[in-house]
């Protein structure tokens, strides 16, 4: 029986050239981490636009944020690799004026918390310049926040609030799950003229991938399949993505029960019309998101499916989401809190009518068994943060 580790990434999710069953990485791809796929991002960006800077919290500390930062700053200098004090508002605005004169900043916060101080000037000034001055000028700023539980982050240092963000017209919110899709959205974001929000899984830093050596991009605003099915539509985000695919290896592995899996990406704009696709192939729909349930992008995403497509659905969709509570920081308490791949294979289980008292829905749930800390996203990955 396949170990959960086996059903991890890294899987084809580029351009490869296909040999029976597998797919051969072309020349210049090769394995490297989210965060080493982060780093190279922005060292490959800097050297395309001298106008790119970067600016941090720990930017050049010697952990340089999970290891994303590293060595830039000895490349580039003190001029365009820099630490910023503890004032996130002050130092936004700055980040926005520099955008505005011609500079590409990317600000960098090691909590999406943090950015709830800098709120005035993302909502207020970032998000709205283009349109108060009729287009005539724009703000291409990149704002690098991380989410995601890992040693007790607890209530302030943990939450998903890319919804939050989302409902600001002006803003993209983007959520990358793999390597390879973090670099080239990433040099995306940098490139857009307009204000970006990169937000980072910290469960995905040290999930590698087949990844180009070459600067290329990919497109903000589109979803991506990850796993082909005709039973169950699942839209995810960020590292439920991940969570997703192990539940469609396994549902595939010992039940032959085949799901879709769609790595959602965006947030805003938000790709409704390959979920739409799918559900019309599928009939079900189940969303699962990073945040907590009310107000979530899992809700409107079922909210938009429900009003474009409702003669299609053949039962009401399934919201996965965090309980409307802050983040216990007990490892004991969290260790119920977070939903997982066996959250999912129970909404399919409901959907499809399977008996979980049987003897392959037991021996499924048994797969999915995580091995290690629940807390600890992975054993190599020592923290502090």
């Amino acid at each position: 029986m396949p170990t959960l580790s086996s059903l991890l990434f890294p899987v084809p999710n580029h351009p490869a050239k296909r040999r029976g069953r597998e797919f051969m990485p072309e020349s210049g791809m090769r394995e490297i981490t989210y965060a080493q796929a982060i780093r190279e991002g922005l060292d490959q960006a800097m050297e395309q636009d001298a106008n790119v800077i970067v600016i941090g919290e720990g930017v050049p500390d010697p952990k340089a944020i999970f290891n994303t930062t590293a060595e830039l700053r000895e490349k580039y200098g003190a001029r365009r690799v820099f630490d910023m004090p503890l004032s996130e508002n002050g130092v936004t605005g700055v980040c926005i004026g520099a955008a505005l004169s011609g500079m590409r900043p990317v600000m960098i916060h090691q909590r999406i918390d943090f950015a709830l101080l800098a709120m005035d000037q993302l909502v207020n000034n970032a998000a709205k310049w283009h349109y108060m001055f009729d287009g005539k000028a724009s703000v291409p700023l990149v704002v690098r926040v991380i989410v995601g539980r890992g040693w007790g982050q607890g209530p302030q240092h943990s939450q998903s609030l890319q919804a939050m963000f989302s409902l600001v017209p002006g803003l993209k919110v983007i959520m990358p799950t793999t390597a390879h899709d973090a670099k080239g959205m990433l040099i995306s974001a940098i490139e857009d003229n307009n204000p970006v929000m990169f937000i980072e899984h910290r469960w995905l830093h040290q999930i590698k991938d087949t990844v180009p050596e070459t600067y290329y991009r990919v497109p903000l605003g589109q979803s991506k399949v990850l796993h082909e099915g005709d039973t169950v539509t699942v839209a995810a985000f960020s590292h439920m993505a991940v969570e997703a695919l192990i539940a469609a290896k396994a549902l595939m592995s010992v039940m032959g029960i085949a799901i879709e899996v769609l790595d959602m990406r965006s947030v805003s704009p938000l790709d409704v019309a390959s979920v739409l696709r799918s559900v019309r192939k599928t009939g079900r729909l189940i969303v699962a998101d990073t945040a907590f349930r009310t107000g979530s992008v899992a809700g409107e995403l079922i909210t938009q499916v429900v009003e474009q497509a409702f003669s299609a659905l053949k039962l009401p969709p399934a919201r996965i989401a965090l309980p409307d509570h802050p983040m216990p920081t007990s490892p004991f308490m969290a260790e119920h809190y977070y939903p997982g791949p066996e959250t999912i294979v129970a909404a399919v289980a409901d959907m499809l009518g399977i008996d979980k008292n049987s003897d392959a829905y037991i021996k499924l749930t048994g797969l999915l068994v995580r091995e290690g800390p629940h807390d600890t996203p992975n054993p190599g990955f020592t923290g502090p943060f």
